[in-house]
């Protein structure tokens, strides 16, 4: 028997990461409610105010993920390896940051409430129902064991939406730029140069959306494997 797997018996292992965890979960989840109220709201210093709550929360995320780090070099025993609390420190962070480039976009962009299409609102219901169901996994890991069966369902359902998402993004995207001769019969010249410029604007803040959910998705990934290895 290796002395680490001896130690595991006598020394306990740290719990230190876990509210650390806990702590970034409970911002993307706050972030994500944050971006759908943007949808709603009707004045630019509603919009300006709510990113900039969003952009604290995404600060604070990034110092939760600061400790993860912290915490890695400092513990002796932690509660599973390593290199797996890296990978899901760092894809929390990647999900936060994503949510925060989102509403960024929608201010660069200057996206109003009418400009916000169904697909839009759609993907962002997605990413809320994501943020939910990080929260559910993260919290369930505490008692891993226990949980196990909780767990699995909520990655489950991670995925799904994540397919969902796909969904709504193809399809818009193809929509987006399958640029029929009807589309712009009626534009004048100088109008083309915006109408361009639109297209491109829609076609970064949709890939963002994806970005957004397919670090969701990984988050749901590192979980499985570390309850592969540890329960």
């Amino acid at each position: 028997m290796k002395i680490n797997d001896l130690l595991k018996f006598f020394v306990p292992k740290d719990e230190s990461f876990f509210p650390l965890f806990e702590g970034t979960a409970k911002c993307i989840l706050e972030a994500a409610k944050l971006l759908n109220d943007i949808i709603y709201q009707e004045t630019d210093q509603q919009r300006s105010e709510t990113i900039t709550k969003i952009k604290k929360l995404e600060h604070e995320g990034d110092n939760y993920t600061h400790k993860v780090y912290d915490q890695l070099n400092k513990s002796f025993l932690a509660p599973f390896d390593r290199e797996d609390i890296h990978t899901l420190a760092s894809h929390l962070d990647d999900v936060l940051d994503f949510i925060y480039d989102i509403s960024q976009r929608i201010e660069w962009y200057k996206f109003r409430t009418k400009k916000f299409s169904d697909e839009f609102k759609m993907f962002v219901g997605i990413i809320n129902e994501m943020a939910e169901e990080i929260q559910i996994s993260i919290v369930s890991l505490r008692d891993a064991s226990k949980n196990k069966e909780e767990i699995l369902q909520s990655c489950f359902r991670l995925n799904t939406l994540e397919n969902k998402a796909d969904v709504i993004f193809y399809s818009y995207m193809n929509n987006l730029l399958d640029i029929k001769e009807e589309d712009t019969k009626d534009l004048q010249t100088s109008d083309i140069p915006s109408y361009i410029v639109e297209i491109i604007k829609n076609k970064d803040i949709f890939q963002t959306l994806e970005k957004c959910a397919d670090s969701a998705e990984d988050v749901s990934d590192i979980i499985k494997t570390i309850l592969i290895k540890n329960v």
